[in-house]
Parts: structure tokens; sequence; C-alpha cells
């Protein structure tokens, strides 16, 4: 089966939750499945599912807060172990969809770079369907996708100053 380069960005929310649901599919046909979640680290509740799948693998590379301004070392350093991560599991070819969760976040962020998160796309193996997250994508990431779905936020709770919810948001 040919694999596919798919993009989910914008500032609507359903980017995490669209590959999320991807994996969940992927992982139902039997297919192996591995997401590197950048900048996020803790308790979320996709974590807890996902666990619960044989074929799904979920690791994350990030500190678990918002980065302000630049980012610290620390923050860096996640971010470049999940892309050096992401390269091994896209150069060994033993995944069926490779998923680089808030990958254009980390690219805002300048925690990874554009180059990089274009790297990982032109290494992927044509038999795999590799997935990036995440609001901000550059035009090259775009372009260079095969798939790109905008999430567009119409209207959100969180202008009522409702928080994120556990097992709805977060």
């Amino acid at each position: 089966m040919k694999g596919y380069i798919q993009v989910y960005t914008g500032n609507g929310k359903g980017k995490t939750t669209a590959c999320l649901g991807l994996a969940v599919r992927a992982a139902g046909a039997g297919l192996k499945v591995y997401i590197a979640q950048f900048l996020k680290n803790g308790d979320y509740s996709e974590i807890k599912a996902l666990s619960k799948f044989e074929n799904i693998t979920i690791e994350q590379f990030g500190m678990g807060k918002f980065v302000k301004g630049r980012p610290s070392k620390e923050e860096i350093a996640a971010g470049k172990a999940g892309y050096l991560k992401l390269c091994e599991i896209l150069k060994e070819n033993k995944h069926d969809v490779v998923i680089a969760e808030e990958g254009n976040v980390a690219v805002m962020c300048n925690i990874l770079s554009e180059k990089e998160i274009l790297d990982l796309m032109d290494i992927k193996p044509d038999s795999v369907e590799f997935v990036i997250t995440g609001r901000g994508a550059t035009e090259a990431i775009i372009e260079k996708a095969d798939l790109v779905t905008e999430m567009k936020e119409i209207k959100h709770y969180y202008q009522k100053g409702v928080t994120a919810r556990v097992g709805i948001e977060k």
C-alpha cells in the first residue's frame, strides 16, 4: 500500500483528535502506529487509551508547558530527541503510520526547523503514512504534503472561559 503525507493544521479544534482517530482506525486494521508528541509531557487521556493497543506506540518529547518566547535548552533537547526518534522510526520502516503530533508547533516555537520536518518527509518510506499536526504549518510543508486539512475556528467555548476538559481536550 502506498503511504501519503497528511498535514492537519489551522487554529480550530480537532487536529490531535483527527490524527488519533486515524491511529485507532489503523490499529483496528492491524497496522503498526508510532506517535511522537512534541511539546507534550504528562498524563493526557490519549496516553491511557492508546496504551491499550498493542500496535500503537506513543512517546512524548516535551516539557509539558507552553513555550513562551525563546525555547529553553531543555525544550530544544526534548524536541531534538523526538526528531531523532522519528528519523530512526522512519528509517527502520517497521511502522505503517507515523505521526508527528504538534510537529508544526515545534517549528513555530523554534524547537525544530522547517528543514527538519521537510527532511522527515523526504526519508519517509513509500509505504508509510506520515502525519504532521499542529497550527502554523509552513507553506513549504503544505506544498510537500499530499493531503492538507485546515481546522478553522468558527466558534469556541474557550472564548467564554471554558478550560480544557479531561476526556474532551486533554
